[in-house]
């Protein structure tokens, strides 16, 4: 899997990424289950891991470190991503009462150097802002990051969730470039393409991150009317490819420039994202599948 270029000025990534968003609770304490998703990507040329001071109870990062220093894969063969913004109540977070939002200064430098720790690791390759908190002031928040990418420890910042105007926001008091924005991008669910945050980002000389590209499992597994056509229209053209559905819906979105996001713990449908990075779609297939998944 050949390795590509985020932005005009971030790193190289693997085509797609795999992210710990989904991993819950009880997975974290299965290093085993952790080293096999691991050892799985970099068999498929995914080398690039997304993850968040959140994820799993507020302990993947841990996990993924521990693996990394006692098993065969060494940090400079991946690229880590790593966020902060959302946070949420949890047992082991007794002073979070509410889920919210948080993007203070203190919040990103605290977060960023508690990642730094559970990962094992002196820096992030990109370390992304997870939404905007309405509260925190701008000016320090930017300058908090543009910090930590001074002294090293985040090579690159990235944003998740924004919208165009949030994205331009940020962007007007932060000298560093962003390299990238994770967003949420499937066929079951275009809002980018129709509220400009696809363009926008394409303005900025940037690759999205498609979180949930297999929508949840829906592409596979959804009853819906939409879910129902959209399935049958991505049946019909992967026959054309020789690739199954799953597949299908991944080559649609790399087709648009997008990284999709893989979140599975499921091997064969990593293996299905993963495929389709060597698929390309043809120009009227990709517009059939959009025409599907308008009505």
């Amino acid at each position: 899997m050949e390795k590509i270029y985020l932005s005009d000025s971030g790193p190289k990534v693997s085509p797609a990424i795999y992210g710990f968003w989904r991993w819950e609770d009880d997975a974290v304490h299965n290093e085993q289950e952790m080293e096999r998703i691991i050892n799985l990507c970099l068999e498929l040329g995914i080398n690039t891991f997304d993850h968040a001071d959140h994820y799993a109870g507020y302990q993947a990062e841990k996990l993924f470190g521990k693996v990394m220093a006692s098993r065969s894969f060494k940090r400079e063969d991946i690229v880590l991503f790593s966020k902060c913004g959302q946070e949420k109540p949890h047992p082991g977070k007794p002073a979070i009462r509410v889920a919210h939002l948080n993007s203070s200064a203190t919040h990103i430098r605290e977060s960023v150097e508690q990642s730094l720790r559970n990962l094992k690791t002196d820096y992030l390759d990109i370390f992304l802002l997870d939404q905007l908190d309405h509260l925190s002031n701008l000016e320090e928040t930017a300058l908090a990051l543009q910090n930590l990418k001074t002294t090293g420890k985040i090579k690159n910042i990235g944003v998740a969730n924004f919208s165009v105007f949030q994205h331009q926001l940020l962007s007007s008091v932060l000298r560093a470039p962003i390299v990238t924005n994770h967003i949420e991008l499937n066929l079951l669910n275009t809002q980018a393409i129709e509220n400009g945050q696809l363009d926008y980002i394409r303005q900025k000389f940037m690759r999205p991150l498609a979180a949930a590209p297999l929508a949840d499992g829906l592409i596979e597994n959804g009853t819906d009317e939409k879910s129902v056509r959209v399935r049958a229209k991505l049946q019909e053209i992967g026959e054309k490819y020789g690739i199954n559905a799953e597949t299908t819906a991944v080559a649609w979105l790399i087709r648009l420039g997008a990284l999709p996001l893989v979140g599975t713990r499921k091997e064969q449908r990593i293996r299905n994202i993963a495929a389709a990075c060597s698929v390309n779609l043809d120009h009227q297939d990709w517009y059939d599948l959009y025409n599907a998944s308008q009505g």
